[in-house]
């Protein structure tokens, strides 16, 4: 299921209140997706009673943000079977280590974002990932050569 900030918005008082400290309501959502404000800055929601149900429902909708990384990566180890087709993959791995994953082989480098280890893919170095920091982009590499649907992304 995608997190998306209009699902969160339409959830939200959409009183543009801005006891948030945002000017609206949407840019409440985008923040919340993005992990820059907790739910609990919507004082509405939590202040006043004919919003608890909505509460609940956000509360519930935004438990994956719980699981995920900085990146929105969410790794489902129950589904992983251990391929490496994403440690493979992975940009920043082939640019660290383009003759390893360049044909094929698990990486020679220890700087890796994605490991697999007893069978499972592990989240080592996130920080190296294209879509952490300032100038992320939005790459979705592993998730796309994930042939069990084990890696996905909080926007989808």
């Amino acid at each position: 299921m995608a997190i998306t900030p209009m699902e969160i918005y339409k959830l939200l008082p959409k009183t543009n209140c801005k006891k948030c400290g945002e000017q609206t309501c949407m840019s409440f959502a985008f923040k919340l997706l993005n992990r820059e404000k907790k739910l609990e800055d919507c004082k509405p929601l939590f202040e006043e009673e004919k919003y608890a149900r909505q509460r609940e429902k956000l509360i519930e909708y935004l438990k994956p943000l719980e699981e995920a990384t900085e990146t929105g990566l969410i790794v489902k180890e129950e589904l992983c079977i251990g391929c490496g087709n994403c440690v493979v993959v992975c940009p920043v791995h082939v640019e660290n280590d383009p003759y390893g994953c360049g044909s094929g082989l698990a990486p020679r480098t220890d700087k890796l974002i994605l490991k697999v280890e007893n069978g499972v893919v592990h989240v080592l170095n996130m920080d190296m990932c294209r879509r952490y920091g300032k100038n992320r982009v939005l790459c979705v590499v592993c998730r796309e050569n994930c042939p069990t649907d084990a890696i996905s992304f909080l926007e989808g």
